[in-house]
Protein backbone atom coordinates (compact mmCIF):
# COMPACT_ATOMS: atom_id res chain seq x y z
CA UNK A 1 0.00 0.00 0.00
CA UNK A 2 1.39 3.12 -1.16
CA UNK A 3 1.64 5.62 2.09
CA UNK A 4 -0.24 9.00 1.81
CA UNK A 5 2.13 11.38 3.39
CA UNK A 6 1.13 14.59 5.38
CA UNK A 7 0.67 18.01 3.92
CA UNK A 8 -1.29 19.48 1.18
CA UNK A 9 -4.02 17.45 -0.21
CA UNK A 10 -6.51 18.32 -2.75
CA UNK A 11 -10.06 17.52 -2.38
CA UNK A 12 -10.97 16.92 -6.06
CA UNK A 13 -14.61 18.84 -6.04
CA UNK A 14 -16.52 21.65 -7.17
CA UNK A 15 -19.35 21.17 -5.33
CA UNK A 16 -19.32 23.01 -2.08
CA UNK A 17 -21.71 20.73 0.10
CA UNK A 18 -18.99 17.78 -0.87
CA UNK A 19 -15.72 19.97 0.01
CA UNK A 20 -17.30 20.94 3.55
CA UNK A 21 -17.79 16.76 4.46
CA UNK A 22 -14.61 16.34 3.18
CA UNK A 23 -12.81 19.16 5.10
CA UNK A 24 -14.49 17.99 8.22
CA UNK A 25 -13.62 14.19 8.13
CA UNK A 26 -10.19 15.10 7.19
CA UNK A 27 -9.98 17.77 10.07
CA UNK A 28 -8.32 15.52 12.50
CA UNK A 29 -5.65 14.23 10.59
CA UNK A 30 -3.72 17.77 10.27
CA UNK A 31 -3.85 17.91 6.20
CA UNK A 32 -3.63 21.04 4.55
CA UNK A 33 -6.12 21.07 2.52
CA UNK A 34 -7.03 22.84 -1.07
CA UNK A 35 -9.99 22.39 -3.11
CA UNK A 36 -10.17 22.17 -7.72
CA UNK A 37 -12.79 25.08 -7.25
CA UNK A 38 -10.15 26.91 -5.03
CA UNK A 39 -7.74 26.85 -7.54
CA UNK A 40 -9.62 27.14 -10.59
CA UNK A 41 -9.28 23.94 -12.29
CA UNK A 42 -11.83 23.47 -14.58
CA UNK A 43 -14.68 20.45 -13.77
CA UNK A 44 -13.63 17.08 -15.63
CA UNK A 45 -16.23 15.46 -18.20
CA UNK A 46 -17.25 12.80 -16.20
CA UNK A 47 -17.70 10.12 -18.77
CA UNK A 48 -17.71 6.82 -16.78
CA UNK A 49 -20.47 4.67 -16.49
CA UNK A 50 -20.09 3.59 -12.81
CA UNK A 51 -19.17 5.60 -9.27
CA UNK A 52 -15.21 4.41 -9.58
CA UNK A 53 -14.70 5.46 -13.04
CA UNK A 54 -16.03 9.20 -12.95
CA UNK A 55 -14.46 9.46 -8.83
CA UNK A 56 -11.32 8.29 -10.55
CA UNK A 57 -11.69 10.72 -13.94
CA UNK A 58 -12.06 13.83 -11.19
CA UNK A 59 -9.42 12.47 -8.72
CA UNK A 60 -6.40 12.11 -11.72
CA UNK A 61 -7.39 15.26 -13.62
CA UNK A 62 -6.75 17.22 -10.50
CA UNK A 63 -3.95 15.76 -9.45
CA UNK A 64 -2.41 15.62 -12.79
CA UNK A 65 -2.88 19.12 -13.32
CA UNK A 66 -1.59 20.40 -9.78
CA UNK A 67 1.20 17.48 -9.03
CA UNK A 68 -0.95 17.27 -5.66
CA UNK A 69 -2.09 14.05 -4.25
CA UNK A 70 -6.33 14.23 -5.31
CA UNK A 71 -9.11 13.25 -2.92
CA UNK A 72 -12.81 12.70 -5.07
CA UNK A 73 -15.92 11.30 -3.89
CA UNK A 74 -18.20 10.26 -6.85
CA UNK A 75 -21.86 10.03 -5.14
CA UNK A 76 -25.69 9.07 -6.20
CA UNK A 77 -29.08 7.74 -5.27
CA UNK A 78 -29.90 4.21 -6.20
CA UNK A 79 -33.57 3.70 -6.25
CA UNK A 80 -34.83 -0.27 -6.41
CA UNK A 81 -38.03 0.60 -7.94
CA UNK A 82 -36.38 2.82 -10.84
CA UNK A 83 -34.06 -0.27 -11.21
CA UNK A 84 -30.71 1.52 -9.36
CA UNK A 85 -31.44 4.81 -11.26
CA UNK A 86 -30.59 8.03 -11.07
CA UNK A 87 -27.40 6.11 -9.74
CA UNK A 88 -24.34 7.39 -11.08
CA UNK A 89 -26.80 10.32 -13.15
CA UNK A 90 -27.99 11.32 -10.08
CA UNK A 91 -26.52 15.01 -10.44
CA UNK A 92 -28.08 14.82 -14.66
CA UNK A 93 -31.80 13.99 -13.06
CA UNK A 94 -31.41 17.99 -11.42
CA UNK A 95 -30.45 19.85 -14.69
CA UNK A 96 -32.59 21.55 -15.99
CA UNK A 97 -32.96 23.14 -19.65
CA UNK A 98 -30.12 25.91 -19.38
CA UNK A 99 -27.83 23.22 -18.09
CA UNK A 100 -28.06 24.42 -14.06
CA UNK A 101 -28.97 22.73 -11.70
CA UNK A 102 -32.03 22.20 -9.67
CA UNK A 103 -32.20 19.77 -6.80
CA UNK A 104 -35.74 20.34 -5.73
CA UNK A 105 -36.50 19.59 -9.54
CA UNK A 106 -34.03 16.31 -8.80
CA UNK A 107 -36.59 15.89 -6.00
CA UNK A 108 -39.45 16.23 -7.95
CA UNK A 109 -38.06 13.97 -11.22
CA UNK A 110 -37.27 11.40 -8.69
CA UNK A 111 -40.70 11.18 -6.59
CA UNK A 112 -42.59 11.82 -10.50
CA UNK A 113 -41.13 8.37 -12.38
CA UNK A 114 -41.84 6.27 -8.42
CA UNK A 115 -45.49 7.68 -8.92
CA UNK A 116 -45.47 6.32 -12.37
CA UNK A 117 -44.49 2.96 -11.10
CA UNK A 118 -47.47 3.03 -7.92
CA UNK A 119 -44.43 2.87 -5.94
CA UNK A 120 -46.23 4.47 -2.76
CA UNK A 121 -45.91 2.54 0.01
CA UNK A 122 -42.00 2.48 2.46
CA UNK A 123 -41.74 -0.82 0.95
CA UNK A 124 -41.63 0.05 -2.76
CA UNK A 125 -39.34 3.33 -2.01
CA UNK A 126 -35.94 1.51 -1.15
CA UNK A 127 -32.95 3.01 -2.03
CA UNK A 128 -29.19 3.62 -0.75
CA UNK A 129 -26.88 6.09 -1.51
CA UNK A 130 -23.31 4.81 -2.85
CA UNK A 131 -20.40 6.89 -2.25
CA UNK A 132 -16.91 5.86 -4.09
CA UNK A 133 -13.79 7.97 -3.01
CA UNK A 134 -10.48 7.54 -5.35
CA UNK A 135 -7.51 8.70 -4.16
CA UNK A 136 -5.51 9.44 -6.81
CA UNK A 137 -1.73 10.20 -7.46
CA UNK A 138 -0.20 12.54 -9.88
CA UNK A 139 1.02 9.11 -11.83
CA UNK A 140 -2.28 7.60 -12.15
CA UNK A 141 -2.22 5.32 -9.60
CA UNK A 142 -5.45 5.10 -6.94
CA UNK A 143 -7.17 3.41 -4.70
CA UNK A 144 -11.12 3.05 -4.02
CA UNK A 145 -12.93 3.50 -1.16
CA UNK A 146 -16.84 2.94 -1.23
CA UNK A 147 -19.67 3.43 1.41
CA UNK A 148 -23.65 2.40 1.03
CA UNK A 149 -25.92 3.63 3.34
CA UNK A 150 -29.67 1.57 3.08
CA UNK A 151 -33.52 3.90 3.49
CA UNK A 152 -36.04 5.22 1.49
CA UNK A 153 -37.63 7.87 -0.15
CA UNK A 154 -40.17 10.28 1.20
CA UNK A 155 -42.13 12.72 -0.19
CA UNK A 156 -42.65 16.01 0.18
CA UNK A 157 -39.11 17.00 0.59
CA UNK A 158 -38.03 17.26 4.69
CA UNK A 159 -35.51 19.76 6.08
CA UNK A 160 -32.93 22.34 4.98
CA UNK A 161 -29.90 20.98 6.15
CA UNK A 162 -27.47 19.15 3.70
CA UNK A 163 -27.46 19.53 0.24
CA UNK A 164 -28.89 17.57 -2.76
CA UNK A 165 -31.02 14.65 -2.17
CA UNK A 166 -30.79 14.96 1.23
CA UNK A 167 -34.33 15.99 2.14
CA UNK A 168 -35.86 12.94 0.56
CA UNK A 169 -33.76 10.37 2.06
CA UNK A 170 -34.57 8.63 5.47
CA UNK A 171 -31.37 6.34 6.14
CA UNK A 172 -32.82 2.86 7.76
CA UNK A 173 -33.55 3.44 11.58
CA UNK A 174 -34.21 7.11 11.52
CA UNK A 175 -37.20 9.17 11.62
CA UNK A 176 -35.76 11.85 9.90
CA UNK A 177 -33.93 13.03 6.46
CA UNK A 178 -30.65 13.56 5.62
CA UNK A 179 -32.29 17.01 5.31
CA UNK A 180 -33.16 17.20 8.78
CA UNK A 181 -29.84 16.23 10.32
CA UNK A 182 -27.16 18.50 11.53
CA UNK A 183 -23.15 17.88 9.78
CA UNK A 184 -22.43 16.07 12.75
CA UNK A 185 -25.23 13.64 12.84
CA UNK A 186 -25.15 12.62 9.14
CA UNK A 187 -21.61 12.83 8.61
CA UNK A 188 -19.61 13.12 11.71
CA UNK A 189 -16.60 10.44 12.00
CA UNK A 190 -14.02 10.27 13.71
CA UNK A 191 -11.20 7.89 14.75
CA UNK A 192 -12.26 5.24 16.86
CA UNK A 193 -16.04 6.07 16.41
CA UNK A 194 -18.17 3.09 15.50
CA UNK A 195 -19.24 3.24 11.83
CA UNK A 196 -20.15 6.30 10.54
CA UNK A 197 -23.80 7.05 9.07
CA UNK A 198 -23.56 8.45 5.61
CA UNK A 199 -22.50 6.82 2.25
CA UNK A 200 -19.67 9.65 2.01
CA UNK A 201 -18.33 9.08 5.81
CA UNK A 202 -18.40 5.69 5.54
CA UNK A 203 -16.53 5.78 2.05
CA UNK A 204 -14.01 7.79 4.08
CA UNK A 205 -13.67 5.95 7.13
CA UNK A 206 -12.43 2.87 5.36
CA UNK A 207 -9.97 4.90 3.59
CA UNK A 208 -8.84 6.64 6.88
CA UNK A 209 -8.31 2.89 8.38
CA UNK A 210 -6.38 1.98 5.24
CA UNK A 211 -4.52 4.90 4.38
CA UNK A 212 -4.32 7.17 7.56
CA UNK A 213 -3.82 4.48 10.20
CA UNK A 214 -7.61 5.48 11.72
CA UNK A 215 -8.09 1.69 12.77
Amino acid sequence: MRILEKGKLLVASHNEGKIKEMIDLLGPFGFEVVSAAQLGLPEPDETGSTFEENAYIKAFAAAKATGLVALSDDSGLCVDALGGNPGVYTANWAELPDGKRDFAHGMQKVEAALQERGANAPHDRSGRFVSVICLAWPDGEANYYRGEVEGELVWPPRGSAGFGFDPVFKPQGFDVTFGEMTAQQKHGWKPGDDEALSHRARAFQRFANDCLDAG
